[in-house]
């Protein structure tokens, strides 16, 4: 599903340049969970929005489900991330005056996409939101907001979930039930889902770590089932 060799990123904060990516490897197979691991500025957040398409590499080779991703232009990107990717951020990323059904619908609204509340049910009612439809983020707890945004990542049918520090804002136990709806779409759906995260006992829902510092891949790390 991805592949990715000798990844560079540069970028140019006046005269500085910042190396983010210094030549790092890594894949992904079709249908795994994994986690990125690494401390603060290790890369992990730029690798993510490579793979996500939301930025390109300096250099080297980027494949994406067979496809070069580094010699498509500003539409093809926008095609693919619309199509095959779905998008889970920290902070929900959802329109606060806007309710979850309407949240959920806009991407299809983006793709000119009929039938669009009937997609939309079915997701909400995917993730246990089925009895919310009418309620906007802020008649929702913060883990039933996270909910949204997964049935919004849901709704063009992604092959990948790409999730960044999915439980950073939820407490424990809510934590926990979002890491196990993650856990079920890998399981069941087949979804490849990888996802950036600060905590071990997060990244131990999946079946793999990689671990990425100072720019590479510092180790990988395949977990028992």
């Amino acid at each position: 599903m991805i592949k990715m060799e000798g990844i560079k990123k540069t970028y140019k904060i006046g005269d500085i340049e910042v190396n983010a990516l210094q030549g790092l490897g890594c894949e992904v197979k079709q249908g795994e969970m994994v986690a990125i691991m690494g401390p603060s500025g290790s890369g992990k957040s730029t690798l993510m929005n490579i793979i996500g398409c939301l930025d390109q590499q300096t250099s080297g080779t980027y494949e994406l489900d067979g496809v070069n991703i580094g010699g498509l232009n500003d539409n093809q990107l926008a095609e693919i991330r619309n199509g095959k990717i779905g998008f889970v951020f920290q902070t929900y990323n959802l329109l606060a005056r806007t309710s979850a059904l309407a949240n959920v619908e806009l991407p299809l609204i983006y793709s000119g996409v009929n039938h669009r509340r009937a997609r939309a049910l079915a997701v909400l009612d995917r993730v246990g939101l089925s009895d919310r439809i009418n309620h906007k983020p802020n008649e929702l707890s913060g883990g039933q907001q996270q909910r949204v945004s997964i049935a919004r990542a849901l709704i063009n049918n992604p092959s990948i979930i790409l999730a960044d520090e999915p439980t950073g804002n939820l407490d424990t136990r809510t934590g926990k039930d979002i890491m196990n709806l993650f856990a079920e779409l890998n399981r069941k759906d087949g979804i490849t889902i990888v996802m950036v995260t600060h905590e071990r006992e997060i990244g131990e829902y999946a079946q793999r770590i990689i671990h990425v510092r100072d720019g590479v891949v510092h180790d990988e790390e395949v977990l028992s089932r």
